[in-house]
């Protein structure tokens, strides 16, 4: 049995309702510029590839290698649905329509939580590099929570004022963050000399045991390359543009962290300091480059790119939000729209809140900026984990509904959910502490929570 809310409304197809929002109002550029952003590629660079290294060492470039295969399966599934529906609900939306209706609302539940727990992730960043910068510059940090709701408040009220201008920032956004970390990995290659560097190729002292928990971390350089999926009422011609989105982030973000993390491991050889010890890599190698003011740069467009990714965050997790609302799994009151800017706007200002206030709440009881970064990011691989298992699941059934039945459509999609899985099981294996310990537990509550509540108001809408 499928949701039937995501077959027809009024006779028409749900792929192309525009649930109040504003239809065709952004291009091929905006749209991809939405899955881009959500995985904040500049982030990484600063963030995670440390604390990859960490654990691969000279395998880093490998283990973003395997992640970069992982996400190009994910994405040719979510392509092939992307292909024939589109809709705010996004990997909800595709799941519904094949799947019996809890695997639909397995799918919301865990792609919100997904996207609002990425954007508290990146807030916390954001919070990191403000205090770094503000430190270095004023010898003087903002409190907390004040920067913090200015940060989700600044996103949330973009995100309500116009989808197009909220892409636009996002694109220009992300095109500068990366450039300045381009410039600074060529004029370091220069100044190193262009070499192939054998330690690495050859895997010099890897451990193999430790690259599945280093697979888990690569993975969430890349969640959210899905997010232009939640465009689908608002995307010019969605049912092509779409899948290339989803496709072109996942191989572009792959190739800019392969060569990324291969090159921060070789202009690490000789620093004095360890990658794996530094959270700011990038200003380090702009140091040994010769270009210091670079270093300054790339740190303040890191903080900027996190402010484009909570920006994101907050238009993706308000468009599952609408799409929910819609099906009936959350009160109707969140099908509001406005008028004037075709945005969901109770969807909105919740999502901002909720991000704010899951931050502040860490704020408050002293937990860094970084740390916000890791823990919110660790949780939010669960919810988009759940949804690529489900939708990379769906894939076959909704073939054959459309009779376009493959055996290598079947093979695609349970290799797959197999990747997944092993995905899955090496997070829950690499919990490093008992806080990271309990992070699945946090996960099933809540997904628990979500389906009782589902069941609880299960009172079918006329949408």
């Amino acid at each position: 049995m499928a949701d039937p809310s995501v077959a027809a409304v009024d006779g028409q197809p749900a792929s192309t309702r525009s649930y109040g929002l504003h239809v065709g109002a952004l291009g091929a550029a905006e749209t991809l510029a939405q899955s881009v952003s959500a995985t904040a590629p500049s982030t990484s660079s600063s963030l995670t590839i440390p604390l990859v290294f960490a654990l691969a060492g000279n395998g880093t470039w490998l283990v973003y290698l395997m992640a970069t295969a992982a996400i190009l399966l994910v994405g040719f599934c979510i392509g092939r649905f992307a292909r024939i529906s589109a809709s705010p609900g996004s990997l909800y939306s595709y799941t519904a329509k094949t799947l019996p209706p809890i695997f639909g609302v397995l799918a919301a539940w865990g792609l919100l939580l997904a996207y609002l727990a990425t954007g508290a992730s990146v807030a916390g960043g954001a919070l990191y590099y403000v205090d770094l910068l503000s430190h270095q510059f004023l010898h003087w940090t903002p409190p907390a929570v004040v920067t913090l709701a200015v940060i989700c408040g600044l996103a949330g009220y973009i995100a309500f004022r116009d989808v197009k201008l909220s892409a636009e920032v996002m694109l220009w956004v992300e095109i500068a963050s990366v450039a300045l970390v381009m410039a600074v990995l060529a004029m370091l290659m220069f100044k190193v000399g262009l070499r192939i560097d054998m330690g690495q190729l050859r895997l010099k002292g890897v451990h193999f045991s430790s690259l599945g928990p280093a697979l888990v971390l690569s993975i969430f350089s890349f969640v959210g390359f899905e997010s232009a999926t939640t465009l689908g009422a608002e995307a010019r011609n969605p049912l092509r543009t779409i899948p290339r989105a989803v496709l072109q982030c996942a191989l572009l973000s792959g190739c800019f962290f392969i060569l990324c993390s291969y090159s921060e491991v070789l202009g690490f050889h000789g620093v004095p300091t360890n990658l794996a010890e530094t959270t700011s890599p990038l200003h380090l190698l702009a140091a040994t480059a010769g270009v210091s003011p670079l270093g300054v740069g790339i740190d303040t467009g890191a903080l900027v790119s996190m402010f484009a990714c909570v920006l994101a965050c907050a238009t993706a997790a308000s468009r599952v939000t609408l799409r929910m609302s819609h099906a009936g799994i959350l009160p109707r009151g969140l099908q509001s729209t406005s008028r004037a800017h075709g945005t969901p706007v109770p969807a909105i200002l919740i999502s901002s809140a909720l991000m704010f206030l899951a931050t502040a709440a860490m704020a408050i009881r002293c937990v860094a900026g970084f740390d916000m970064y890791d823990l919110a990011g660790s949780l939010s691989v669960f919810g988009f984990l759940t949804a690529y298992a489900l939708v990379a699941l769906a894939v076959p059934f909704a073939e054959r509904s459309l009779g376009q039945a493959s055996i290598w459509i079947s093979l695609f999609s349970a290799l797959t959910v197999i990747v997944i899985v092993l995905i899955a099981i090496f997070d829950i294996r690499s919990s490093s502490d008992l806080l990271h310990a309990r992070i699945p537990y946090i996960y099933l509550a809540y997904i628990a929570i979500g389906i009782v509540f589902h069941f609880a108001r299960r009172k079918p809408y006329r949408i």
